[in-house]
């Protein structure tokens, strides 16, 4: 485990006894008004953390129980919940049952085993709703209850900190935002909310903007997918191409007018394997964050000022990055532990 997770593990668990006692500069971005701090939920998490995918299924990547995640990981999201069929708008999980096959038996008390062990040693987790398949129809507000009601009963029977919407279709923006808050409000302010929107959805007019934008004061972490994309505009008005530093900082750059550094965050393969298109060595992820955090090791584009405390980076899957020898893990956790303090 890093020194990073050991130091905020130790600080979580003090509290209690403390209460009782040289860049290419080509393009430049444009300057961007940062919205004002805002204490928001992120537990015990690192200033600078690697989030990853547990896969509850099973597909050519490696199964894995919930103790066999390395230790570079700092906040681990579960995918995903599936849809309640007896409930509309609700949502269900437990181990599915090819995993456990797959793994000589895997039950939902070892994971609720294997989860409170990894806390213990300074992990978050968040419940994932949605992926490539799934969706969630929060349309009338019996569907909003019903959701509320399922995650809230998900999140405590785990032991969970939190949601992460990862929608890849349609969705209704006034529902998941009346249904996130309820959750925020039910666990309070340490509750982590983090969205993995597809790029197309985070340009200017993108579906997830109003989602953003009505539920920013609560976001620990937005971590866009940097992958499986067509090129997009970057904040600099230039059209980028997937597999560049530049596609990831330019992109990564829209939302500082509507987010802090500290609320975005670079998604990323973890192997070639792991993505229809979009991989890149662990390098480029590196340079990515080096050129956001201290504007050195950037492409054409440079974002002109820097943001030490831009988030870190997230990974789809943990499950992939150790099929591919976790590369990507032991590559950017290392790195994330010499980026700047904010």
């Amino acid at each position: 485990m890093r020194l990073r997770r050991i130091t905020a593990a130790l600080a979580a668990a003090a509290l209690p006894l403390a209460f009782a006692a040289t860049p290419a500069t080509a393009a430049t971005a444009p300057e961007h008004d940062a919205p004002e701090s805002t204490a928001i939920g992120s537990s015990a998490l690192p200033e600078h953390q690697l989030t990853g995918y547990w896969q509850n299924f099973v597909n050519n990547a490696e199964p894995l129980r919930m103790s066999d995640v390395p230790s570079d990981y700092d906040l681990v999201a579960l995918a995903f919940a599936q849809s309640d069929p007896t409930r509309p708008g609700a949502v269900k999980f437990n181990v599915d049952s090819d995993l456990s096959n797959a793994l000589g038996g895997y039950t939902d008390a070892q994971l609720k085993s294997d989860i409170a062990t990894k806390k213990s040693q300074g992990t978050d987790f968040v419940m994932s709703i949605g992926g490539a398949k799934g969706s969630v129809d929060l349309s009338t507000e019996q569907r909003v209850n019903n959701f509320v009601d399922s995650m809230i009963g998900i999140i405590e029977n785990y032991d969970l900190d939190g949601l992460d919407i990862d929608l890849e279709s349609t969705f209704d923006t006034a529902g998941m935002t009346s249904a996130t808050r309820q959750l925020r409000q039910h666990f309070g302010q340490d509750f982590i909310l983090t969205m993995a929107p597809q790029t197309l959805y985070v340009q200017p007019d993108g579906s997830y903007m109003p989602l953003i934008n009505n539920l920013s004061d609560i976001i620990t972490v937005v971590h866009t997918q940097y992958y499986n994309s067509g090129s997009m505009f970057g904040c600099d008005g230039n059209v980028h191409s997937q597999g560049s530093v530049d596609f990831i900082t330019a992109q990564a750059c829209n939302l500082l007018d509507t987010l802090r550094a500290d609320q975005i965050s670079l998604g990323l393969p973890a192997s070639p394997s792991a993505a229809g298109s979009g991989y890149v060595d662990p390098s480029v992820v590196t340079d990515a964050l080096d050129c956001l955090a201290e504007n050195t090791n950037c492409g054409d584009f440079s974002p002109g000022e820097t943001y030490p405390s831009v988030s870190g980076v997230m990974t789809w899957s943990i499950n992939w990055d150790v099929s591919n020898g976790r590369s990507f893990s032991r590559t950017v956790a290392d790195h994330l532990d010499t980026l700047p303090s904010s």
